[in-house]
């Protein structure tokens, strides 16, 4: 990308984590639903859930990537649903624990991610951006879900 470029992200938590994703795959992002399981799907695949008339399947990134739901206590606002995101025309919820907000990043500021973070491999991940104390991971999500996957995936529902 050319210097100067700049991308917004959404963003939001996994665990202790924050991540984000390009606002451009974003479809929408909505509250916990009823999600309906399948059977002989992949074990990071919850399940499916109508929306709208539309039947979405739903990954959990929490058993693809081995990561710890994050804990809130009662008093805490608990935002956690899903995000549906648009990959190649195919609508895919993702889990998150808490939605975040909507972050405008300098791809100059985008680094290369370390060998590891948080047991996800850095081949899912498209950078990292340091913020004060933290890091927001941005994902790459065409590499998240490969298309032989999601071809399974949709020929299961």
């Amino acid at each position: 990308m050319a210097e100067g470029t700049q991308i917004q992200l959404v963003t939001f938590q996994l665990g202790e984590e924050l991540y984000g994703v390009d606002i451009m795959d974003v479809k929408e992002i909505v509250k916990v639903c009823q999600v309906r399981q399948i059977p002989n799907a992949p074990y990071y695949v919850e399940g499916i859930f109508n929306l709208r008339s539309e039947i979405i399947p739903v990954m959990n990134l929490h058993k693809r990537f081995q990561i710890k739901k994050l804990e809130v206590s009662e008093d805490e606002d608990f935002e956690g649903g899903f995000i549906i995101l648009n990959i190649d025309n195919n609508k895919i919820g993702i889990i998150i624990d808490k939605i975040s907000r909507v972050v405008t990043i300098n791809m100059e500021d985008v680094k290369a991610p370390p060998q590891m973070i948080s047991g996800i491999g850095t081949e899912y991940i498209q950078g990292v951006i340091r913020q004060d104390e933290h890091y927001l991971i941005m994902l790459d999500i065409r590499k998240l879900f490969n298309a032989k996957e999601l071809q399974k995936i949709f020929d299961n529902e």
